[in-house]
């Protein structure tokens, strides 16, 4: 059975026109960012939605970085 056939089957829609265009405008998005050589901007193009988990992300790595580096200890004993 194909996946088409399986989702006619279940009586799913077709979206494969829609998933195309999402397509097309996720390459123009990359495109355009990776002309910029940003990566914070290609992140941004390409996961807009996720761009809360990413800042979250980052401030755990630099959070990380301070605590490995002993640069966390003055904020710790201050109270911060």
């Amino acid at each position: 059975m194909t996946p088409d056939e399986a989702r006619k089957m279940m009586g799913l829609p077709d979206v494969s026109e829609l998933q195309q265009r999402m397509l097309s405008e996720m390459e123009q998005r990359m495109k355009a960012a990776v002309d910029t050589s940003d990566p914070e901007a290609m992140l941004k193009a390409w996961l807009p939605l996720a761009a809360p988990g990413f800042e979250q992300f980052q401030k755990f790595l630099w959070d990380s970085a301070k605590m490995a580096t002993g640069a966390g200890d003055s904020a710790r004993k201050s109270g911060k």
